[in-house]
């Protein structure tokens, strides 16, 4: 008897050793390196703000490319209802009718698309507003104004130069947020990490509309 116990008191101790080494092993994931297109469509901000909390974005690069309206909207929709994602139905609106013009078969012009992309409207000079808000809050304006060169170039010499990129949101947006140089001469223009990408996208909108 005295045997049989020493034996099972040495079994005990041999899994609690191995447990105690068994110590939980940290698993680190590559940086996210997929971007989602560029659009001026207003579900863009929204997709760029609340779709990489979930998921990386390509799993929406993985989609069948010929996905519709409804297909893409319902996969926002599933997004909300099935794992709670922090959508609301504008959202899922705006993010259906951009990911269906971008990673699908619909396009900007489409009537459908035209009345999903509406849904998260405000009133007029709203967005304005909110930008000017941006400009003020991070300093913009002591380098750019308007109508005329200060430090960086004016925002309508932007908007000029730009008006015929199909990327330039894209790019200002990165010029926004992680800075540049040697596009408007040698002074640097230092990175506004500051500035979420969501909040990048409204003053590039502002911008390129002077």
């Amino acid at each position: 008897m005295q045997l049989f116990l020493a034996r099972t008191w040495l079994c005990v101790l041999a899994i609690a050793g191995a447990a105690a080494t068994a110590a939980p092993r940290e698993i680190v994931l590559p940086p996210e390196t997929a971007r989602l297109k560029p659009s001026t469509l207003p579900g863009a901000a929204v997709a760029a703000e609340k779709c990489s909390i979930c998921h990386s974005v390509d799993y929406i690069a993985f989609q069948p490319p010929n996905f519709t309206l409804a297909q893409w909207t319902g996969e926002a929709a599933k997004m909300q209802h099935a794992y709670g994602a922090p959508l609301s139905d504008a959202e899922v609106k705006v993010i259906g009718a951009y990911l269906a013009v971008t990673y699908g078969s619909a396009h900007e012009k489409d009537a459908d698309v035209v009345a999903a992309s509406a849904a998260l409207d405000r009133p007029a000079g709203a967005a304005a507003a909110d930008a000017k808000s941006l400009l003020d809050a991070n300093g913009c304006l002591a380098c750019h104004a308007l109508d005329h060169k200060v430090v960086g170039p004016a925002y309508h010499d932007v908007a000029a130069r730009y008006a015929s990129d199909p990327q330039a949101a894209g790019r200002l947006v990165d010029s926004i947020r992680n800075g540049g140089a040697g596009k408007w001469g040698t002074t640097p223009m230092p990175p506004m990490s500051q500035v979420s990408e969501v909040q990048a996208r409204a003053l590039v909108d502002f911008i390129l509309k002077q």
